[in-house]
Formats: structure tokens, C-alpha cells, sequence
């Protein structure tokens, strides 16, 4: 399961996500001094936080079924995207009062990470459709 690369790839994805329920989202000055902002603290965020660490983590522990774990790092990385860009539209809206820390641009690299994952989980699926007709062929030709 390790050896392959789309794992390790679905792997950092799941720890990116999982490391927005630790890190702040941004930070303000305000009168009361640095005030800092959590993802957990906007429930949306969280919500949207956990499916996608539930569903890197149901796609990276399904290996064996490789078109459902090809879907389900897709439907990862579709809600990833939406929530980066959700992330986005708050930037644009607060970018002057607040300051954005290094864990806001976490969903693009997991989709970026996801993304390569399907690619491997793509490539391997016809890898083994091939084989499989290669074996059926010559089953075929032995009779």
C-alpha cells in the first residue's frame, strides 16, 4: 500500500486538510492586541474541514478498490477546491484588515496532491484493464 505514490500523494493530502483544525486561519490587530481567527471557529469551515478529511481518508485506505478510490479522492479534491476558493472570497473581502497565515493556501496544495493521486489511481486501473485482456486473450487462444 505504501510503496505506491499516488498513497503517499493522498497521504500529505489528508495531513494538509488535517492540519487546518490546528493552525489559524488569520490574524488582526485589533484593540485588545494580535487577535488570531481558527478554521473551527467559523462552523461551515469545520464541517467542510471534516468530510474532506473523512473522504482523503476513505480513499486512501481503499486501495484495493481502485475506480471507488479513484471517485473518492475526486469528490476530495472538488470540495477542497470549493473551499479554497471560499477561503478566497474571504481574503478579498477582509485582506485589509486581516493577515492571512501559511495554512489558508493548504486546500490548494491538497488538491494539487489529490489530483496527482487520481492520476496514479488512473494509471494503475489500465495497467491492470490491459493485463487482465492480455490474460483473457490468451485464455482464448489456448482453447
Amino acid at each position: 500500500m505504501w510503496q505506491r505514490a499516488q498513497t503517499l500523494y493522498l497521504a500529505i493530502s489528508t495531513i494538509l486538510v488535517a492540519l487546518m483544525f490546528f493552525l489559524p486561519k488569520a490574524s488582526a490587530v485589533g484593540p485588545e492586541g494580535i487577535e488570531t481567527f481558527k478554521f473551527t471557529a467559523y462552523l461551515p469551515y469545520t464541517i467542510l474541514i471534516v468530510i474532506i478529511t473523512l473522504l482523503n481518508l476513505l480513499a486512501l485506505t481503499t486501495y484495493k478498490i481502485r475506480v471507488f478510490q479513484m471517485r473518492t479522492a475526486t469528490l476530495a479534491a472538488i470540495i477542497t477546491l470549493a473551499l479554497q476558493i471560499w477561503i478566497g472570497v474571504d481574503f478579498m473581502q477582509t485582506h485589509s484588515a486581516m493577515s492571512f497565515k501559511i495554512a489558508a493556501i493548504f486546500p490548494i496544495v491538497a488538491v494539487i496532491f489529490d489530483v496527482l493521486a487520481i492520476r496514479g489511481i488512473f494509471a494503475d486501473q489500465l495497467l491492470v484493464e490491459s493485463a487482465d485482456r492480455l490474460r483473457k486473450s490468451r485464455r482464448e487462444r489456448r482453447k
